[in-house]
């Protein structure tokens, strides 16, 4: 493997744990708004957004280390963040999730437009990219929903 083919590949690997810890950062926002509601608005929370921040974050930390193991990178364990301010408001923090999912999402499109992951990844690291963004895709407006019901 060429000096630079190895560069290109920890600057993949560099971008995609960015974006995990995007996902982290809202992981850990939706928990503490979890925290902070009712039992009713608190599953729906739940059921609505934190199920597929969870399933999303879970598979690109599975994405990230296993392209970082087939190809000989050190990689490093992730864990989701604590929001900043336990006085913030649920709303709130769901608003921070949905600014740090919609930031991931840019990478990873930035990443996937830059063709980078054709060039020097693999099938399993686009198909794992792929998969994450479906994911999170739809999440910004399920969130405007759940915000819009929120308190009523």
């Amino acid at each position: 493997m060429s000096y630079v083919t190895r560069e290109a590949r920890e600057h993949l690997l560099e971008t995609v744990g960015e974006a995990t810890d995007q996902l982290g950062a809202a992981l850990g926002a939706l928990g503490a708004a979890y925290e902070k509601l009712d039992e009713g608005n608190a599953d729906r929370l739940e059921d609505e957004l934190f199920r597929t921040v969870q399933t999303a974050y879970g598979r690109i930390q599975r994405t990230h280390a296993g392209f970082g193991e087939r190809h000989g990178i050190a990689t490093h364990p992730f864990s989701p963040s604590a929001p900043g301010s336990v006085t913030r408001a649920a709303r709130d923090l769901v608003e921070d999730a949905v600014e740090a999912v919609v930031e991931a999402d840019n990478l990873l499109a930035d990443l996937q437009d830059s063709m980078m992951p054709v060039e020097v990844g693999d099938p399993e690291l686009r198909a794992g990219l792929s998969e994450v963004r479906e994911l999170i895709g739809g999440l910004e407006e399920r969130a405007r929903r759940f915000l819009g019901t929120l308190g009523r």
